[in-house]
């Protein structure tokens, strides 16, 4: 029981930590993503696209119509001072890895909980002596 409480808490507090990873390193691993589903990176190496890159939402996602296509735009200012842009297919990409990085985060979470669990059947399980 005291095992079970330990790993909980040693869970909870890893996963505080992972929250407190700073914006920075947050923006760098979206950004890998980023670039690993397709998106293409623009830097904004001119006063005109300083500009423009100023007028977009920071680290957020922006659709444009384009040729009667969809592009799909994110600006970063901090980290690598670029513009990204992808198609749907590279969005649709994107959205798969974050959704396998999340459901991977999830299983090593739960292995991690269920690895000091313990099998009470011989002993007929804890009884009340153990509260």
């Amino acid at each position: 029981m005291t095992s079970r409480v330990v790993t909980a808490l040693a869970i909870s507090l890893g996963l505080a930590l992972a929250g407190c990873q700073s914006a920075p390193q947050a923006v760098q691993q979206k950004e890998d993503q980023l670039s690993a589903a397709g998106f293409v990176p623009q830097p904004a190496n001119t006063p005109q696209r300083i500009a423009a890159m100023k007028k977009l939402p920071p680290n957020k996602f922006v659709q444009q119509a384009q040729n009667a296509q969809i592009v799909y735009v994110y600006a970063d200012p901090v980290v690598c001072q670029c513009v990204y842009f992808g198609n749907q297919a590279a969005y649709a990409q994107f959205r798969q890895m974050v959704f396998a990085q999340k459901l991977a985060d999830e299983r090593q979470m739960t292995a991690m909980m269920n690895q000091d669990a313990f099998d009470f059947g011989p002993w007929g399980g804890p009884g009340p002596f153990m509260y």
